[in-house]
């Protein structure tokens, strides 16, 4: 089968109830981004952070997949779909999509502070005093401003296989992801579905100005008709 790899980001989940990663004023929440998602934030005052993250995370209990995830996860009987998200919601998995990459983390999971390779899967609250077997406090596992994208390596690896490539529901101006777009073969063709896309100065590109679960059903019109 023909390998599509799908880029998604926020836009993705909009439509399910999933608030989007900041608000034009740069705030989150009413919340600068620094105090609720970087290493520093967490040092000065980590019963914010791990408040901000829990309340993200009861949203999910109430969220479901939209037609655009269902979509994808459908795909899976014609092709090769390996998705990479910025997401850190499951509704991908929930979906059915069974090939899924978290590049920021994803947030029904925590780590240890003291050994970030210790990650266990987490649905309900964390709380200071919530440590992990060698004593050091769970965290979100999530990537903030100003730590490295672990899972980076793997999405160009994925990229440089893609025989399509999907872009769903980013701006792509977000850092490493949207260098993502850089590694995959000449004349690869390209589907972008944003209803503000950006401008990717690729002639292979074939834009599709929508919300992702408008968008995506004239995407399967168009794999539809290209030739196999």
């Amino acid at each position: 089968m023909k390998r599509i790899v799908v880029l998604t980001g926020a836009g993705m989940s909009a439509e399910s109830g999933v608030k989007t990663f900041r608000d034009a004023n740069g705030l989150w929440e009413g919340h600068d981004v620094m105090q609720v998602a970087s290493p520093q934030g967490f040092r000065t005052n980590p019963e914010l952070v791990l408040d901000f993250y829990n309340q993200r995370r009861r949203q999910l209990k109430v969220v479901k997949p939209n037609s655009a995830h269902l979509a994808l996860a459908e795909l899976e009987k014609y092709y090769d779909v390996k998705i990479i998200t910025q997401n850190v919601d499951d509704l991908h998995e929930r979906a059915g999509s069974t090939d899924v990459l978290h590049l920021h983390g994803e947030l029904r999971k925590v780590r240890s502070t003291g050994n970030p390779s210790d990650v266990k899967t987490w649905t309900e609250d964390i709380y200071l005093g919530d440590r992990c077997e060698l004593g050091y406090q769970l965290r979100p596992h999530i990537v903030w401003f100003g730590e490295d994208v672990p899972m980076i390596e793997k999405a160009i690896d994925i990229c440089e296989t893609a025989e399509i490539l999907v872009i769903i529901g980013t701006s792509m101006q977000v850092y490493p992801a949207a260098s993502l777009v850089n590694f995959i073969a000449s004349k690869t063709p390209i589907y972008y579905i944003d209803p503000n896309p950006a401008n990717i100065n690729d002639s292979n590109v074939t834009v599709i100005p929508e919300r992702a679960t408008t968008g995506i059903q004239k995407l399967k019109t168009y794999l539809k008709n290209r030739p196999s």
